[in-house]
């Protein structure tokens, strides 16, 4: 039996990672069509009673078998290393890997709920949600303690409303992170998706007025969210405003806060989730090649102080 397969039927998750995170062995418990765009897949497993999310965006890594596995092949016993050794694998064995956020986690039941967008045309990840079925099993690399560095969210003091912006991608972090609010804090929320039928209800204890936008298929992701943004009058008082989902609108909405808006760049939470024209992969391909080269100009500035103080 291989340590994937064997690690599926152990009760405890994987030894800590990077000090606050543990792999965590799962199966599909039940799937849940949202809309045409959406589909909720709710996962379970023994292992997830050590699963601690901390609530708003919070992020976690997700492996998906390739095709013809019965298991997504991680190096979970790695500790630290994981990531060298899950890229060292040859392509078509090592899981494939994607990046999502928790819509909601049972403690009880050891569940968790996942919102998958349906894109079109379907990546690896999209094609495996469309057709998942009870048994089916997955990895996650998620949270072990409330308190871990994979929420953006994070509400400064003497905030008196907060601004959500977010494209269907970063719906189920919208929706989290409106159920997380303070009761009576004000909130202002535009989400734009693909399809009248994507609209959800989504509650909150903060007063919170939610604007739906349906996205016209002929234009860029994102356009009509600028749009609507840069033509609204916003409420008095200091604001902490949050926005993800396509990177291109993205940049634009946080130069208008910042630059036309005057918020203060720290109260500005952004994620580019996707990038239009560019697959999971080449996002990825570039920020591994980024803190490359930030590791070997590290390296290189630490060999030249060496070699300063030898001299």
């Amino acid at each position: 039996m291989t340590a994937v397969l064997a690690a599926a039927e152990a009760e405890s998750a994987s030894a800590l990672v990077h000090g606050k995170f543990r792999f965590f062995q799962v199966r599909v418990v039940a799937t849940c069509r949202l809309g045409p765009s959406m589909v909720r897949i709710t996962f379970g497993g023994e292992q997830l009673r050590d699963f601690d999310s901390g609530g708003r965006d919070q992020s976690f890594s997700l492996f998906l078998p390739q095709p013809g596995q019965y298991a997504p092949t991680v190096p979970f016993d790695a500790g630290d290393d994981w990531f060298a050794q899950w890229r060292a694998m040859p392509e078509h064995e090592r899981a494939i890997m994607r990046s999502y956020t928790v819509r909601s986690q049972d403690r009880h039941r050891h569940e968790v709920d996942v919102d998958f967008v349906l894109h079109s045309p379907a990546g690896p990840a999209s094609r495996w949600a469309a057709e998942a079925v009870p048994g089916d099993r997955a990895v996650l690399l998620g949270p072990a303690f409330e308190d871990n560095r994979s929420i953006g969210f994070q509400l400064p003091e003497a905030t008196d409303w907060v601004l959500l912006a977010a494209d269907e991608t970063a719906l189920p972090a919208a929706a989290a992170i409106l159920e997380w609010l303070p009761d009576g804090l004000r909130a202002r929320a535009w989400i734009e998706v693909p399809n009248l039928k994507d609209v959800q209800e989504l509650l909150s204890p903060a007063e919170a007025d939610i604007t739906w936008l349906i996205r016209d298929p002929l234009r860029r992701p994102g356009t009509l969210l600028t749009e609507e943004i840069h033509g609204t009058a916003f409420p008095d008082g200091a604001p902490y405003a949050w926005i993800a989902g396509e990177s291109g609108m993205v940049k634009t909405l946080r130069r208008h806060l910042v630059g036309e808006r005057g918020i203060d760049r720290r109260r500005v939470e952004f994620s580019g989730y996707w990038r239009l024209g560019a697959t999971e992969e080449d996002l990825r391909t570039e920020k591994i090649s980024a803190a490359e080269k930030i590791s070997a100009a590290e390296q290189s500035s630490v060999q030249e102080q060496s070699a300063g103080g030898a001299q």
